[in-house]
């Protein structure tokens, strides 16, 4: 007679790798939460996406209930912008992994593709909220405007929270901060030279897109509340029930007017636009280069942005036989840097004649 099989060994087994799967889970869970608290930025992230979560279901709710497609869709513009601020918190703690083999320069550019997805979305709602604001106007239902104005009220006090939180990482502008290289130039013997600048990007999160982004959300948030509050009123004086698709118009324009210059930005970004905070500073830059001595040409200049306020470069030098490499490319470095370049690759190619 054939013994039975025993699966008491397999569920144990079973039963041990949920227990270490759930350990590293919870592990892995700690370790990025660590990260987003120290950080102020990633805390104040963390904080306002819990506010403004909840009460993007406390306007959900209101706006059923009253049937005000204004309402409605400031929600909608709201669980967007928690899906932006969720993008900035995961993207804040990718920025900070270490770079590797695969990735030389390491993840810092998760931040511009978190901005550039947000802002397809934030495009796609807006769209969405237009439509159905035109379908509106052709045919204005009866919108219960009595719960309407408390409700707006408390969603623009919200996004007043939002805006005094992030409007420090706002203000500061793009480019024009000096880098500086802690690797000093070195040559080979071979015909040609190498210099490297920094040796790993660290991304300023109070530039970088995700935070701008976010700004200018809560900023058109702000504004869409204020509308709704104005449609309220002019539907309790007036009676006008049209002006609550006129006032979903409204968010959806400033929706699409929030996210185009993210989207511009984050397109020239990953289409490796030479910045445009370079442009008129790079020509003299050469012109100091070829000043230097033992400089024939500058060839193959390449200037692009690695992530938010992190430019990054390479050029090709034509030089004398005689020419002294750790003294060209020191200074190639310096008149880079000088411009806000933060790391900067130069090639010596030495001439035969």
């Amino acid at each position: 007679m054939l013994p039975l099989h025993n699966n008491n060994g397999d569920l144990e087994t079973g039963k041990l790798f949920n227990s270490k799967f759930r350990i590293r889970v919870f592990e892995k869970f700690g370790a990025w939460l660590r990260l987003i608290w120290a950080d102020k930025n990633s805390r104040n992230l963390l904080l306002f996406l819990c506010l403004n979560l909840s009460f993007a279901f406390v306007e959900l709710f209101y706006g059923v209930v009253t049937n005000s497609l204004g309402l409605i869709s400031d929600s909608f513009h709201m669980f967007f912008d928690c899906t932006g601020l969720l993008a900035g918190l995961i993207a804040s703690v990718i920025t900070k992994w270490r770079a590797n083999d695969k990735f030389s320069f390491g993840y810092v550019r998760a931040e511009v593709l978190a901005g550039f997805v947000n802002g397809l979305f934030l495009l796609f709602i807006a769209f969405f909220i237009f439509s159905e604001a035109v379908e509106r106007i052709l045919e204005p239902p009866e919108v219960k405007h009595e719960r309407l104005f408390v409700v707006s009220v408390l969603g623009f006090l919200v996004n007043l929270i939002g805006i005094f939180a992030f409007q420090h990482g706002h203000g500061h502008s793009h480019g024009g901060g000096h880098g500086h290289s802690h690797g000093g130039g070195h040559s080979h013997d071979n015909n040609h030279g190498h210099s490297h600048g920094a040796p790993g990007p660290e991304v300023d999160s109070r530039n970088s897109q995700i935070m701008q982004g976010v700004y200018l959300h809560i900023l058109a948030d702000t504004l869409g509340s204020v509308g709704v509050i104005v449609s309220a009123i002019l539907m309790w004086a007036f009676g006008w029930m049209i002006a609550d698709p006129i006032c979903s118009m409204f968010i959806a324009i400033l929706i699409s007017l929030s996210v185009l210059s993210l989207i511009k930005d984050s397109v020239l970004i990953l289409m490796q636009r030479q910045p445009r905070e370079l442009d008129s500073q790079l020509p003299s830059c050469y012109q100091r280069l070829m000043q230097l001595e033992g400089v024939y040409s500058v060839q193959e200049p390449h200037f692009w942005t690695l992530c938010s306020d992190f430019f990054v470069g390479s050029v090709k030098l034509e030089v004398a036989r005689n020419a002294d490499p750790r003294y060209l490319t020191q200074q190639a470095q310096l008149i880079f840097q000088g411009v806000g370049v933060r790391q900067i690759y130069v090639h010596l190619d030495y001439s035969l004649t």
